[in-house]
């Protein structure tokens, strides 16, 4: 029989990152646990879906009720009944209430071995945690069998976390190279070229300084190497807490009317998004908590052959490599001005993209990591 992964994460369903298991069916056999709150009606589910019970789903939907969980804590019902079975639980990061009680368990049995992907590359200890998770945190670092950080950044945080190298493999991400790569790049427009934005509406993604460069490119104060001035287009895909001020920003730059604000585009579109783009921007801000973990977006730009302004925040520099060009974060008049000697010029001076950036994050790159990955946790050879 093939070895049982049930791979928990929540309320969160990660619809990026479903095609890897396809690459491992045959190895392996997959159950996802999904709460009734990280269900959407809306969207697909992974298969086959094992419901996971959660106490956010005794509440209704709704902000509120999200809120009003945080006093009790959320947490699984009856999560041995979702992991029965399992050869390997896989949870995401160490804090989490779904990774804290799957250690809690894996402490009181062999039944199962337990790997933790990390995406967290500021080692936060319990400092800097909410009281609730330093319980789990405990837990998950005792009862571990493998990590899995998804870069250099993240395994050293790890390491600072109290973890020792020998249950560490660094298993870098995915990205669908394939449907990013298919689209062919279109004509930009010299006079009114068009810059992707596309991250969470939160300040720490920095759209506020992607909106400050592009007015300084409209006024005339920040000009190409050939004295002209170029006015592009913005478009800001996602949604967020921030999207109000975000607007009210624009039209107090008076660009509000060359800003378009886009909540959703499929996955499937979004490498056509790109190939009629100049440039994409993510100019993300370190906070105290949070700083950039890979930026899965830019590897997409990149892989599509666009041009990528990004900052020095976090993993970033380590993802793009020479591939992109580089400001420090908050650094709007800087980004302004790589955007007018850079893509925005004319003729565009576009980046030499690594040739072998889109193998490395290839899903069948990651499908051969995360093979590794398992059958090292299951004490298999490699």
């Amino acid at each position: 029989m093939k070895p049982r992964i049930v791979v928990l994460h929540g309320h969160h369903i990660n619809e990026n990152g479903w095609k890897v298991w396809d690459y491992l069916k045959d190895d392996f056999e997959f159950v996802f646990g999904v709460t009734e709150h990280g269900a959407r009606a809306d969207a697909p589910s992974p298969q086959p879906t094992q419901r996971a019970k959660s106490r956010r789903d005794l509440l209704p939907k709704g902000r509120l009720f999200d809120m009003a969980v945080l006093g009790p804590g959320d947490g699984y019902r009856d999560l041995e009944s979702t992991i029965a079975g399992a050869d390997i639980v896989h949870s995401v990061e160490i804090g989490p209430w779904y990774s804290g009680q799957a250690a809690q368990l894996r402490q009181k049995s062999d039944a199962f071995k337990l790997v933790v992907t990390i995406w967290e590359t500021i080692p936060l200890l319990d400092a800097y945690r909410r009281k609730r998770a330093h319980e789990y945190r405990k837990a998950t670092i005792a009862a571990t069998d493998l990590f899995l950080p998804t870069s250099e950044r993240s395994r050293l945080a790890l390491r600072l976390e109290g973890v020792e190298e020998e249950r560490i493999q660094v298993c870098l991400p995915q990205v669908d190279t394939s449907a990013f790569a298919k689209f062919p790049r279109q004509p930009v427009d010299p006079e009114s070229p068009l810059i992707v934005s596309p991250a969470r509406l939160v300040w720490e993604k920095g759209h506020q300084d992607v909106l400050r460069a592009v007015a300084l490119l409209h006024r005339g104060l920040q000009k190409r190497p050939d004295g002209s001035t170029v006015k592009p287009r913005l478009l800001i895909i996602s949604t967020g807490p921030e999207e109000k001020r975000l607007r009210q920003h624009a039209d107090e730059l008076g660009i509000g009317g060359f800003v378009e604000f886009r909540p959703h585009v499929p996955n499937d579109q979004m490498g056509a998004v790109f190939a009629s783009a100049a440039c994409v921007v993510l100019a993300s801000l370190p906070v105290w908590h949070w700083e950039e973990q890979f930026g899965m977006v830019l590897a997409e730009a990149l892989v599509s052959g666009t041009p990528v302004i990004t900052t020095r925040s976090g993993v970033i520099p380590d993802v793009v490599g020479n591939s992109a060009t580089l400001v420090d974060p908050g650094d709007w008049v800087g980004m302004a001005r790589e955007l007018a000697e850079g893509p925005l010029n004319n003729p565009p001076v576009v980046p030499t993209i690594d040739p072998h950036f889109a193998d490395v994050y290839s899903i069948e790159s990651y499908a051969d990591r995360l093979r590794s990955a398992y059958r090292r946790a299951l004490g298999l050879t490699t």
